[in-house]
């Protein structure tokens, strides 16, 4: 009769050190996000630096070479944004002439609708532009807050990347030194094929961004969009950013050609790129290019991307899928845990690992038996 009580109480106490874990990563997002990213990253520079050493060069100069051409590739990157933003600034009178068109006509929809006279309606304006005067301000304020907090928060990513790079021996030990010596094999395994998961991945997605851009390009220009380059840099980019990113840069762009002058066969032009665009990532580009090296459950990917965003916001939105996949592994190589590996796993793991790219779209079109 007493039987269900402790199982009861296990799940309680479950639950609430689950609570615990999330809230504490939660309050805890300003320190630990920095220090993700820093691992992710100096994993992915990892073979580099490594490669370096072969050839005889210090660790320490490894590293710090490692850091370099990080900064080489962002201010690179950030460096061709400006340059394509500068190019759009001359096109700026004809952006905002459409801009008057489309205001006058909302003035005069709503005039023609709602009764309200083109006078009210700028009455009414002048008093929000009076009342949010103080609120613009305190934006603008918050918004150099935002970019010295940012710049803060990268010296300090570089820093932990080096530190991660150059004392990774150390960490190493640290771990093996936490498990009982007939298991240190085993968490060899867990720590190469952790950090394995994560190169491939980013590697892999950098690909796949690649390849966006190229595709992007192409659509946009022959959909017309003016400065067709910088849009298709910028929607592939923030792929980085799963589900959201692409959508909130086709929206973007989807403005951008309406203050243009494009009508709604530009705007129509420009979600058919998109979605052309998503439908050959999803089932061209993703299984050829990054490939099964996360094999995670895609509702679980959704799950954690959720609960990234949650928790870390934006951070944890791009670091939650190289994270869960990480933790696949570990799942995978512990007894007890192995039935949770495979809850989160793709659920033909095993099954497809070996068949051709011709094999696995043929499998589209037929009928799985379960």
């Amino acid at each position: 009769m007493n039987q269900p009580q402790p199982l009861l109480s296990r799940a309680v106490q479950t639950l609430f050190l689950l609570f615990l874990v999330f809230a504490g990563l939660y309050f805890t997002k300003s320190f630990l996000v920095p220090i993700a990213l820093a691992g992710v990253l100096a994993m992915l520079f990892l073979p580099f630096g490594q490669w370096l050493e072969k050839k005889g060069m210090n660790r320490t100069v490894a590293a710090v070479l490692c850091v370099l051409v990080l900064l080489i590739v962002v201010v690179g990157f950030i460096s061709l944004v400006s340059w394509r933003v500068s190019n759009i600034e001359t096109n700026f009178n004809q952006i905002e002439q459409q801009a008057t068109k489309y205001y006058n006509e909302v003035k005069d929809y709503v005039q023609q609708s709602f009764g309200v006279s083109v006078q009210q309606q700028k009455q009414i304006i002048q008093k929000q532009g009076s009342s949010t005067a103080g609120t613009i301000a305190t934006y603008f304020a918050g918004l150099a807050g935002s970019f010295l907090g940012t710049l803060t928060t990268a010296i300090i990513v570089l820093i932990y990347i080096f530190l991660f790079i150059n004392s990774r021996s150390h960490f190493k030990k640290f771990i093996l030194k936490l498990v009982k010596p007939e298991d240190k094999g085993n968490a060899l395994i867990i720590i190469d094929q952790s950090t394995e998961v994560v190169q491939k991945y980013i590697s892999g997605l950098a690909k796949m961004i690649a390849c966006l851009w190229v595709m992007y390009a192409i659509g946009f220009s022959i959909v017309g969009v003016q400065n067709a380059i910088f849009f298709a840099i910028l929607c592939g980019t923030l792929e980085i950013v799963p589900f959201v990113g692409n959508i909130t840069g086709t929206s973007l762009t989807v403005l951008m050609a309406l203050a243009q002058g494009g009508g709604s066969s530009m705007v129509i032009g420009v979600l058919a790129v998109y979605g052309s665009v998503q439908f050959i990532q999803s089932y061209i580009l993703q299984p050829l290019v990054v490939g099964k090296d996360v094999d995670v459950n895609p509702l679980f990917t959704i799950m954690v991307i959720i609960l990234g965003e949650a928790i870390w916001g934006v951070g944890g939105m791009v670091l939650s899928i190289p994270l869960l996949g990480m933790v696949k592994i570990v799942f995978d190589h512990i007894e007890p845990l192995k039935p949770y590996g495979f809850l989160i796993g793709s659920e033909d793991n095993g099954k497809e690992d070996d068949a051709s790219f011709m094999d696995k779209i043929k499998g589209w079109f037929t009928k799985q038996k379960h």
